[in-house]
């Protein structure tokens, strides 16, 4: 199974997730069966780490984002993941309009499919370090659901 995380810029929400979801298949020995990455709908950050505060948050629960670099989604990656997790409506609908008619990935938000009380994880980026906290409890919520699904697919 190959799962990508997508945000907009790829320096907080969706490299979180990628580290969450990391440190969650490696408990559970899935690391070497399940890949996973992240990527953004722009370009604006491409090639550089994702953001301190984001570090910070994670690092505050053992997660470590400091090998991980942005990137934008191409069209390949609708073809080299079965399933594309977006943060918000917003990245939805771009991946949406990007996505090539004979893509093989499922295309979804991360918290409507693995159920929380929000459909969204919120952009923490404009925002103070409880804003990166919340998006990181919001994620390490839906990682759950998303190794069960994981481990039904093996």
């Amino acid at each position: 199974m190959r799962i990508l995380f997508v945000c907009m810029g790829n320096i907080c929400r969706s490299p979180t997730a990628e580290a969450v979801v990391r440190a969650k298949l490696d408990e559970a020995g899935l690391a070497d069966r399940i890949l996973i990455d992240s990527a953004g709908t722009g370009d604006w950050h491409v090639g550089k780490a994702p953001d301190p505060r984001a570090c910070e948050a994670a690092a505050c629960r053992g997660y470590d984002l400091s090998a991980l670099q942005a990137r934008q989604v191409s069209p390949d990656d609708f073809h080299q993941f079965d399933l594309i997790l977006a943060m918000d409506h917003d990245n939805l609908t771009r991946l949406q309009a990007q996505r090539p008619g004979d893509a093989r990935a499922e295309v979804d938000l991360l918290l409507r499919r693995y159920g929380a009380d929000v459909d969204e994880v919120p952009d923490p980026y404009y925002g103070g370090a409880e804003g990166f906290e919340y998006v990181l409890r919001l994620i390490e919520q839906a990682a759950d659901g998303l190794l069960a699904e994981a481990r039904r697919r093996l």
